[in-house]
This record gives C-alpha cells, structure tokens and sequence, in this order.
C-alpha cells in the first residue's frame, strides 16, 4: 500500500463514518501514524440521506472528501480499499490492494440493512444506507410516474403510485414525510395529465407506535403529523414478504400492490471476515466490546459506532446506532489508544445522550431533549441548525442551507432528476 514505515505506533481505522472520522481527528496531531481504509473517498453525512432520495439535495451536498478533512495533519494516510479479512495473530489487514500490518485496529465499518433473513424481501426491496442506494431510490420513484403516464390500466397507476416504507423510525418517518409533501406540492405540476391524487404513501410499523425510541409524546406528535400530511400509517403490522409485486403482511386482511417497497426496518453491524464469530457477535452482528471499546479477546483490536455493541445496565443491547454515540466513542478511543501507548490507565466509555430528534415536513419536527420536549415550528427550526452544524465543510452548509431555503420559499424540490435509470424487473399488473 506504500504506506511508509515508522518508529510511531501504526493505528488502522477502517471505516470513515462519523466514528472513524472522530477518531481520525483526535488522533491527526499526535506522535502516532494514522491509517484510514474506506471503499469510498467521501464522508456521507447519512441523516439527509432521504433528502437525496426525494430530489430536495444533490449527493455532493452531503459528502465530503475523507483526503480533505484530514488533509493538513502529518502521519496521516488515506487509502480506497476494501478490506477483506483480518488476521488478529499476525495483526494484519487483507484488502482488495494488499495487506498491512498494523499495531492497533479501529473497526468502524458502521451498519448496513437488517432484512432479518428474509431474502424475498432483501431481493425485491429498496434501501437507502448510502448515496448510490438514495440515488437508485430517486431515480425508481421518479421512473414510476413516467411509467404510470405511459399505462391505461388503473391497477397498474396504483401500484406504480403506491410507496410502502416499512419501519417507522426517524429515516422511515422522515422520507414518508418528505414524499407526502412531494405528492401535495410538486407531483400535480409536474403530472398535469396523471391523477396523482390516488399516489399513496404507506407506513408500516411492527411496533405500537412510530418512533418508538423517542418519548410518547413525541411519538403521538410524529405521527399526527403524518396523518394530516395524507400518509397512511399502519401499527401492529409486520411485512412477511414481498414479491415485487404484492406485499404481504402477518394480518392476512392487510396487503398492498405496489411496485416500490422501501425498507428502513432495521439495521445491523458490519462485519468482516476473521471477527464475525459467534464469540465475537451479538444478534444484530455487532461485535462486544468493553467499556473502553476493546474487542472481548481482543487487546489490540477496538470498535467505535454503530458496529460496536457495550452492553451496560443502562443500554443492555448496546447503545443506539446513531450518530452522537458513534462521535463520542472515536473521541473517546482516540484518548484511550494515546493512554495504552504511553501505558497509562484506560478510561471507561460514559455516554452523554443528548437528545433525538426527526422531522416529518415543511414545519413539522419532534425533539427530544434530555430536559425538554417540544414539537412543531420551533422543534423543525432546531432540527435544521443541528443537522447544518454537524455537516463537514463550509460549502457543503451553504448549500444545502439555499436549497432548504429555496425549497421553503418556492415550495419546489429542484434536484428530481433521472442522472442514471435504475432499472428494475417489473410484473404485469392487473389488467394491464
């Protein structure tokens, strides 16, 4: 990899996501060579993921190039590579590029869909992880319209017209939302000759209650406001299958005819080959570390992120795949890695829950404060802040800043464009 030798001890982190990226920082100035491997050479900041999906950002607005964050810190290097295995006796990295040795390594290779082994739905569905994915998704809803133009046969209208989003979290909850407002404000102008008052947009819950992991009274707000936007939610459902075509559900009187499902149900970690054993893995295929984020086994093998699962009496299934915990332990871990090097004392991980928040549309957020709940105007105007805040580069808050303003003003989503068809296999419908 031509990454050059050195008295300084070698720390590898794999994955440049929030907790990477942190970590990488923390560590950029110090007397230790840094070494980040990543398969793409962005940062995607994934919470306005769904925003690239509807057509109300463009993807550059929300990634950034790993090489020119840390681009001014000495002892640092960039490779693209996807790595492969890990080889923790001899501690080395197999990647598509080569190998590397390392002294210390940071899995952070973040989380990906949880389909829950069901490959019907795993084949036939729409993700929305990274910003191929979001594109992919923008360019079939937008296919969808102009293939219902091109049709006769209602049925086959509808389905087109009909979006299932199963999983109402805040990436289910926010592009249900984002796409009710779509239907409301841009499709009859775009569509004059297409009756786009039949479009439906369904979400689906296995659970009770939408945002299940904000406060109730979040959750009631979330889902008011959802309802008065047009969006058909449906609790105490869960999706069994989904053949392209139909979707069916464990309610045999539920089901629904649609050529898009998109699934935001769940998540799990990352995992790579030589640390995806059973004694390494939780459920969710998160690997168990201890409260300094170490490996369990492992002394010189670490994970940050939405991989790392530090089960606690206050998170016993680890803590929550978000972006705020993830940050907080590659800072953490930077100061951590520093101590083990220069044999001081580790210091145990403590995460400070700062709140959660989602917005369902123009006006319309929840948020949850560790002191204060507060929904509505107010609520949407902090979400925005805190997102704008914790994008990376000037440029990228600028211009996703004019285009939330220009999209609130005008009430118009300018990036609905087809850049490259998705192509998916289509059925027959009905009388078509």
């Amino acid at each position: 990899m031509n990454i050059p030798k050195t008295s300084f001890q070698r720390i590898v982190i794999v994955g440049g996501g929030f907790a990477g990226i942190s970590l990488a920082k923390k560590l950029s100035k110090q007397e230790v060579q840094v070494v980040l491997l990543d398969k793409h050479n962005y940062h995607t900041f994934q919470p306005l993921l769904y925003q690239v999906s509807t057509g109300g950002l463009e993807p550059d607005s929300i990634a950034y190039p790993i090489r020119k964050i840390l681009k001014d810190y000495p002892n640092f290097y960039f490779r693209l590579a996807n790595v492969l295995e890990i080889d923790s006796v001899n501690k080395n990295l197999k990647t598509d590029i080569g190998y590397l040795k390392y002294d210390y390594l940071v899995l952070a290779t973040g989380s990906t869909t949880n389909f829950f082994g069901n490959k019907e739905i795993e084949k036939n569905s729409m993700t929305m992880k990274t910003i191929p994915q979001s594109l992919n998704l923008r360019s079939l809803i937008l296919e969808n319209f102009e293939q219902a133009l091109l049709t006769d046969s209602l049925d086959e209208q509808d389905a087109l017209m009909n979006f299932v989003i199963v999983g109402a979290g805040p990436t289910g909850v926010e592009l249900a939302g984002a796409l009710a407002e779509i239907k409301k404000g841009i499709l009859p102008k775009d569509y004059p000759d297409l009756d786009t008052r039949r479009a439906q947009i369904n979400l689906i819950q296995a659970g009770d209650r939408v945002l299940k992991e904000m406060s109730r009274e979040a959750s009631d707000k979330a889902e008011d406001f959802l309802e008065k936007l047009g969006v058909n939610v449906w609790k105490n459902v869960r999706v069994t299958g989904y053949d392209g075509k139909n979707v069916s559900t464990n309610n045999t009187n539920i089901s629904f005819e649609t050529a898009t499902l998109i699934w935001a149900a769940g998540v799990k970690g990352k995992t790579i080959k030589g640390m995806d054993g059973e004694n390494y893995l939780t459920k969710s295929c998160r690997l168990r570390v201890n409260e300094y984020n170490q490996v369990k086994g492992c002394n010189d093998i670490f994970a940050v992120g939405d991989v790392a699962c530090m089960e606690s009496q206050d998170y016993p299934f680890g803590h929550p795949m978000m972006a705020q915990p993830a940050m907080q332990q590659g800072l953490h871990l930077g100061d951590n890695l520093l101590n083990m090097i220069e044999k001081k004392p580790l210091k145990p991980f403590i995460y400070k829950d700062k709140g959660s928040m989602a917005t369902i549309g123009r006006n319309k957020a929840v948020v949850d404060l560790p002191r204060y709940k507060f929904q509505g105007v107010f609520a949407w105007f902090v979400w925005m802040f805190v997102h704008l805040y914790f994008l990376i580069g000037f440029r990228n808050r600028a211009v996703v800043f004019i285009n939330w303003v220009y999209n609130y003003i005008r009430f118009d989503r300018e990036a609905r464009l087809i850049i490259r068809p998705y192509k998916k296999n289509r059925y027959i419908f009905k009388n078509y």
